[in-house]
């Protein structure tokens, strides 16, 4: 049981939420863990209450066992939450990504014709132009978020900034909202990516910031594909690498 508790423990600090029971790897290592301890016998037997109160020395040898049964927990516990709290990506594979997420993006700009620009498929929704200004303020929300850089766009809704209508315009600014990330990316460090930043209400690595970004901006930028398509346009093919 010991052992099973200190696997779901290990288990737990890596973000695995299986459950222990029905998991084959906890039923291995729980059965590893309870052998350690009996080859170990840490496990303390059965004593005469009288007895241990009147001899020091087995005293001396419970809390001994104890101490080192206590510093080989932690030692695990740290091991395994150290390895934990390492990045799962690094800063020159997340560079790679948003150049390529530009690049992509900047085909969309290109595909679309002038006149597509203040499309609408239907009047409730955003045009192409607002879904493209929405993606580039996250870039900067998210980009100063995960890299405490100045937000340039602090307060601004650029989807209401009629100077960035026009396909030139729209297209500079969406650029320059990659740049900034890019550059926030650059700015960092591996080890700075595991490190905890607040974003509204939540608290979370700057590594998931970065993430979250990159889903939302791949999040409309799809979007737009029907908008290219309602046009009469053939839209850009994927772009995975």
């Amino acid at each position: 049981m010991v052992g099973l508790l200190i696997l779901i423990a290990l288990k737990l600090a890596q973000g695995c939420v299986l459950p222990c029971l029905l998991c084959p790897i906890c039923i291995i290592w729980s059965n590893q863990c309870l052998n350690f301890l009996h080859n170990q016998r840490i496990v303390v037997p059965k004593i005469n209450k009288a007895n241990f109160l009147n001899n020091p020395n087995q005293q001396v040898m419970i809390t001994k066992l104890q101490l080192r049964f206590a510093f080989a927990c932690l030692s695990v516990f740290w091991i395994f939450t150290a390895q934990a709290a390492k990045p799962l990506t690094t800063v020159a594979q997340l560079t790679a990504d948003w150049q390529r997420a530009k690049e992509y993006t900047k085909e969309y700009l290109d595909a679309m014709s002038e006149d597509g620009i203040n499309y609408k498929p239907t009047p409730e929704i955003r045009s192409f132009a607002d879904q493209m200004l929405h993606l580039a303020n996250a870039n900067y929300n998210f980009g100063a978020v995960a890299s405490g850089k100045t937000n340039p766009m602090q307060g601004k809704k650029m989807e209401e900034m009629a100077d960035l209508k026009t396909k030139a315009t729209l297209t500079k600014a969406v650029m320059d909202s990659y740049d900034f990330m890019i550059d926030a990316v650059k700015g960092m460090s591996d080890a700075q990516l595991a490190e905890m930043v607040k974003m509204g209400p939540r608290e979370m690595s700057r590594e998931t910031v970065l993430a979250k970004a990159f889903e939302h901006q791949t999040h409309h930028r799809g979007q737009c594909t029907i908008y290219i398509r309602m046009k009469g346009i053939k839209p850009p093919n994927e772009k995975l690498f």
